[in-house]
């Protein structure tokens, strides 16, 4: 190291000791010094990984994609997308499985790339989570209108807000039990749906009609704001943005590491369960979906809100003839919506204990119950589910709707921040001569993938607001494509600016201790 690193290194580390450790009382202290437990064993790991965020999102937001790009688009778009998140799951199972940490994404950032990206990343996924738990509070007591209409939202809202705040201060142990419970539910729905979806390709509904691949045969590819074959690109791309914000979410299982036993065994092992996850219960369904449903049926295209009524599969169901399911399915949907918003809260703790752990947030985030449960930061996880009863007024409801839809780019982004890790981590340990066998998992052509990942990922996330520039300016629309860009860049700058942090050299990443 020269003279000169030398100095950048003693007075970044100043600086960090006299705001982070003096003004925080870090050192030496007993909260800082905590862990949070291990108790997550294969079983309930294994299960979460595979369904802990498969959301409403899947079943009802499919739609959109069917109507604007048709069949074939929407297929190609999951398989392109599944496969991004491949990269981005094995990147961080790799990462996790090397190198055990409780500081959630965050974590990998500060360590392998730079503090301020890690400051950005860490409160970047808190507000994704901490904004959405406030849209599922909503969709539950949406949900429930489908049965009963004349009761307010907000009565259901507040029962699920009280449960899951209930429910996050249990010992991980037994949360994970619940969440196994809750996310076995979720795949037997989708199983049944799918098999449905498949009864009704092949003629087995009471309508008796073989579908086949009539709808791949005549509406493959639609076009989308334009005509033609840009109309038909564009439909694709809406295809692609859609399905990219179904996937967000998958990662969560990157912060249930955390919390696992046996680490190094348990954690590659769940995280090739993801291939199960993205190969079966998105693309195969996606695949069942598109054979069974019309993408020009009245029904689909005038399909909107949040409950069953909107699912291109319960339209599909409706419009072969069979009675009964779709209220079966508006009830599952209870269960998607019920184990989200527990995840909601639950990834926001992590994530403010991670952040405080690593000084970058107030130092009673730290404190944990007699059962290493994050309690402060449930509290303040909790806090921005209130945004739910903005739903109960007709004037806030609409507001309420556009903070809704500005989580997808904050999850868009956080997949770039854990590929941004990796880069840093592949630097490092070829750095320090970290041999093969030392590495617990690792995925085929690394590290290549992850640099075209990361570059396609910023393509998607840029682009993600086109439609905001075609015909007409809409300026809603480009607000909630793009303010999650010019927050992380703000927070970025702004913690550069404040404490003249320096990127991480490879060299001088600590590759023993978490």
């Amino acid at each position: 190291m020269s003279v000169h690193d030398k100095k950048d290194s003693s007075r970044t580390e100043n600086i960090y000791s006299k705001d982070f450790s003096e003004a925080l009382e870090l050192d030496d202290d007993p909260l800082h010094s905590a862990h949070l437990s291990r108790d997550l064993n294969a079983r309930v790991l294994t299960l979460l990984t595979l369904g802990s965020a498969i959301g409403t999102r899947h079943i009802i937001g499919t739609g959109t994609s069917l109507v604007r790009g048709g069949p074939a688009s929407l297929f190609i778009a999951y398989c392109f997308v599944g496969t991004l998140l491949t990269i981005v799951i094995f990147s961080l199972g790799e990462m996790a499985a090397f190198l055990p940490m409780d500081k959630g994404f965050s974590g990998y950032v500060n360590k392998y790339f730079d503090r301020s990206f890690g400051f950005a990343a860490g409160y970047n996924y808190f507000f994704k989570y901490a904004i959405v738990l406030g849209a599922n509070m909503s969709a539950f007591g949406l949900v429930i209108q489908y049965w009963r209409p004349d009761l307010n939202v907000g009565i259901w809202a507040a029962v699920l807000y009280v449960c899951c705040i209930a429910t996050n201060f249990l010992p991980i142990r037994y949360y994970g039990e619940l969440e196994f419970i809750l996310t076995l539910g979720k795949l037997l729905t989708l199983l049944g749906i799918y098999i449905v979806c498949l009864v009704i390709t092949c003629g087995g509904s009471p309508s008796g009609h073989t579908i086949g691949f009539r709808y791949w045969r005549e509406e493959a590819f639609l076009p989308y704001l334009v005509g033609g074959n840009t109309g038909k690109f564009l439909g694709w791309w809406a295809a692609v943005v859609s399905s990219l914000f179904g996937f967000i979410g998958v990662e969560t299982a990157g912060i249930f590491f955390g919390e696992a036993v046996d680490p190094k065994k348990n954690i590659p092992k769940a995280s090739r369960q993801v291939l199960i996850r993205i190969g079966f219960f998105y693309i195969f369904g996606v695949f069942m979906l598109t054979l069974a449903a019309n993408p020009k049926s009245p029904l689909l295209v005038k399909a909107g809100g949040t409950s069953a009524n909107a699912s291109p599969f319960v339209i599909a169901i409706k419009e072969s003839g069979i009675k009964i399911l779709p209220s079966f399915i508006n009830g599952c949907l209870l269960i998607f919506i019920a184990s989200s918003a527990n995840t909601d809260i639950y990834i926001c703790s992590r994530q403010l204990y991670g952040l405080a752990k690593d000084g970058e947030a107030p130092r009673i985030f730290l404190k944990l119950t007699k059962n290493r449960v994050p309690w402060v930061g449930c509290i303040a996880g909790s806090v921005l589910g209130l945004l739910a009863f903005m739903n109960t007024k007709e004037g806030a409801a609409a507001a309420f709707s556009y903070i809704s839809s500005t989580v997808s780019i904050f999850g868009i982004i956080n997949w770039m921040y854990i590929l941004v890790a990796y880069i840093g981590y592949q630097r490092a340990i070829i750095a320090q001569k970290v041999s093969q066998e030392e590495i617990p998992f690792r995925m085929w052509f690394q590290p290549y993938i992850s640099y075209v990942a990361l570059v396609l990922i910023i393509v998607i996330a840029i682009f993600n607001g086109y439609s905001a520039f075609i015909i007409s300016f809409k300026y809603r629309t480009f607000i909630t494509s793009y303010i999650g860009i010019l927050v992380n860049v703000s927070m970025i700058i702004g913690h550069k600016l404040w404490y003249r942090t320096k990127f991480i050299k490879p060299h001088e990443v600590d590759l023993r201790n978490s």
